[in-house]
């Protein structure tokens, strides 16, 4: 699974049950409504512990002596990834909920100082298991001669170098902090790791004397290959080199005695935007990007071998306390750097392609394609470059009058941002919904703003208090005296460099009614007022805010009535993340009602799946492997007659009441079925399958004689189809 740094967590900001916001009607028709809200179920798993199975879940990869050993390193640096951002919002929010000191009714977490202890208690075990999987994995390393050398154990060739390395591109990246005589302590960056260190003397002479040094591993690599003997490869990390030479650092100050050890400090990461309508949006995230450098400190990492007085020093100087999330570690930290561990030293590995869908393969024109038929891709065993020619080919046809399209995370490198600013140019009336809220892109999106309306394009910011995380895209082309349209309907992001690792569906159709709706919710984004009724009138699109969970509940109601009459009944739900009280309600009275419930949820899952009281229990199971399981797929038996769905939401309170999200009906019978085989071989999968069960002990699913790994079968399976 080797996900980029932030969309693999896609990390939650603080639910809410309360009714949707202020800009959303409470002049919904009643019949999209259910007669009675049900009673929310109160037996629910706490999110964050849930969240914290799925990390041990990536954890579980990292120890697989069976998974190569690059992708076991990289999966330790996906894991600490995660557990950075878990900290950085969820912790961050929990603490926040804490400070109010009396009960809300907001939040799902009734008690959150508890989950906080739980959190800590089950991050430590895991910290645990991190460094004794470290541990095993440095051996394997070294088995294949390959060597983390520290500043300890450099032959004189390799000092000779660290020493030039630091002269030539070190030394001025880097400024030492004096903490002790700095009278107001400083901000230390999130994201960033110090080395604390404490100079002295060897014969007592002096005082000793407290230090920091930032780690500049933002600008230079944190991994620096040494000179090695043939068939080695020795490599240094970058504080290492930095602890060798610091007796040129300091040499000034007379010191000859040196301890250094890691720490770090993870701060809160909410951008908490108020409604001040004299800002505009912009000048409040840059307002929020640079409070977010000094938010309150919602953990601290540290060498567990640190100097006692340093640590207790820093303890003090941080303001933080025992209450606080102070976890101690090995010698090395941020180990996300560890996604980014040199390639070029272990031998070329063998990968599965992607491909383009058989139907694009030397078809003159994507949009040609669509007209005749839906077509449905499956990232990333489909290129992504479809989508690219089809906006490149709307960007160069003359015919073609105009392009929409939503976008939440773009690839540093945009070929979509491109491909819109050349159909601009073109002369195109081009319109992009960008969403700055879109965490940790907040700083890029703006960037990328400011280059779309240079080029010409139209760029809208989406709804107040939502963000806008439908994938969508219409384009409108002019044949004779007639107009055509054509688009799509994605469940991730339109991002190159992600597609390449995430497992997504996306629906490119010209169905009218499809584009129909697709055009509704261009008008509702578009329009200032952000007037609820033109969502109203989608008649084929569940959309959010409006519908989506009121359709999903409709859905749950009809397989409830057919269990109770004795016919078949049976619903297929894949997900990221299922935390919704009231669906998660629902689903619980379809199970007691013995409805045939099957799941794969990738990340959180807070329902229980087991009750001595439900006719069945709920089939459930997470599958973590190379690519990251993106996709929300939701399938129902509906008498026969399936009623199939891929959204771009989960079953979350934010997705459903606060942000602006879209399903899309599959209506042509082949990728009906297409999907339906897909979602039969996850889960069918017995070798990166784990049970969700109660306790969510993250069991493997071992059952049947045949090992199915899931996404090799579904790349032959995919590989191997046949279209007409």
């Amino acid at each position: 699974m080797r996900m980029p740094h932030t969309e693999n967590l896609d990390i939650m900001t603080t639910p809410t049950i309360v009714s949707p916001k202020k800009n959303i009607s409470k002049k919904t028709p009643s019949k999209k409504t259910p007669a009675k809200p049900p009673v929310l179920a109160k037996k629910m798993i706490a999110r964050d512990i849930s969240w914290l199975s799925f990390n041990a879940r990536v954890l579980q990869e990292a120890a697989d002596p069976s998974v190569p050993l690059r992708e076991r390193i990289r999966f330790l640096g996906i894991f600490s990834n995660n557990l950075d951002e878990f900290f950085r919002v969820r912790v961050a929010t929990l603490k926040r909920m804490m400070s109010i000191n009396k009960a809300t009714k907001m939040h799902l977490e009734e008690n959150p100082g508890k989950i906080v202890d739980q959190i800590q208690t089950n991050v430590i075990d895991q910290q645990r298991e991190f460094d004794r999987i470290w541990k095993d994995i440095a051996h394997e390393l070294e088995a294949q001669h390959i060597f983390l050398r520290t500043e300890k154990h450099l032959n004189k060739e390799q000092q000779k170098f660290v020493l030039n390395y630091f002269n030539e591109q070190v030394r001025t990246n880097i400024i030492p902090l004096m903490i002790e005589s700095i009278q107001q302590f400083p901000i230390l960056r999130d994201k960033s790791i110090y080395l604390a260190v404490v100079l002295a003397r060897q014969d007592n002479s002096v005082r000793q004397k407290f230090a920091l040094i930032e780690i500049p591993s933002n600008v230079l690599p944190r991994f620096i290959i040494l000179p090695s003997k043939e068939g080695e490869h020795d490599i240094i990390l970058l504080e290492d080199l930095i602890r060798f030479c610091l007796p040129h650092v300091f040499s000034y100050f007379g010191y000859d005695k040196f301890s250094s050890h890691i720490i770090k400090v993870t701060r809160d990461a909410e951008l908490d935007i108020d409604n001040d309508i004299s800002d505009s949006l912009i000048h409040q995230i840059e307002k929020g990007l640079k409070d977010r450098r000094k938010g309150k400190p919602v953990r601290f990492v540290y060498d567990k071998d640190i100097d006692p007085l340093l640590l207790e020093y820093l303890i003090r100087r941080l303001g933080l306390s025992g209450k606080d999330n102070l976890i101690p570690g090995a010698r090395i930290h941020n180990f996300k750097d560890f996604m980014d561990f040199p390639d070029s030293i272990f031998p070329p590995h063998s990968h599965r392609k992607t491909f383009i869908h058989p139907l694009f393969n030397d078809a003159p024109s994507v949009m040609h394609v669509i007209q005749r038929q839906d077509v449905m891709l499956h990232f990333p065993y489909h290129s992504f470059d479809t989508i690219i020619d089809l906006l490149r080919e709307a960007a160069i046809d003359p015919n073609v009058s105009s392009i929409k399209i939503t976008a939440y995370r773009l690839a540093r490198n945009s070929k979509i941002v491109n491909a819109l600013v050349n159909a601009a140019r073109n002369g195109k009336h081009v319109t992009v919904v960008l969403e700055l809220r879109a965490r940790f892109d907040e700083a890029a999106n703006i960037d990328w703003k400011s280059r779309l309306e240079d080029e010409g394009v139209k760029v809208f910011l989406g709804v107040p208090d939502m963000k806008v995380h439908a994938k969508l895209c219409v384009i409108k082309k002019r044949i004779g005296n007639k107009t055509v349209q054509c688009g799509f309907v994605s469940t991730g992001n339109l991002n190159e460099r992600t597609a390449e690792v995430y497992g997504d569906h996306c629906l490119l159709t010209a169905n009218r009614s499809v584009i129909a709706d697709i055009n509704r919710v261009f008008s509702y984004l578009e329009n200032t007022r952000h007037d609820v009724k033109i969502l109203e009138g989608c008649k084929t699109l569940p959309v959010s805010p409006l519908n989506m969970r009121d359709t999903y509940l409709r859905l749950i109601d009809r397989e409830i009535k057919n269990a109770k009459n004795k016919k078949k009944a049976g619903m297929v739900l894949k997900m990221n993340s299922l935390s919704d009280p009231i669906l998660i309600t629902k689903l619980y009275e379809a199970a007691k009602a013995g409805v045939d419930i099957k799941m794969v949820i990738r990340g959180i899952c807070c329902a229980y799946t087991e009750n001595k009281k439900w006719k069945k229990d709920i089939t459930a199971v997470s599958i973590v492997d190379e690519y990251l399981e993106h996709a929300r797929v939701f399938i129902f038996h509906h008498g026969g007659a399936e009623k199939v769905f891929i959204a771009s939401c989960d079953w979350m309170v934010r997705n459903l009441d606060h942000r602006v999200e879209a399903a899309v009906p599959i209506t042509d019978p082949a990728i009906r079925k297409e999907l339906a085989d897909i979602m039969n071989i996850q889960l069918s999968g017995n070798v990166k399958a784990r049970i969700l069960d109660n306790q969510q002990t993250n069991q493997y699913k071992k059952d049947g004689d045949k090992k199915i790994r899931t996404q090799i079968e579904i790349y032959k399976y995919l590989r191997e189809k046949q279209y007409h």
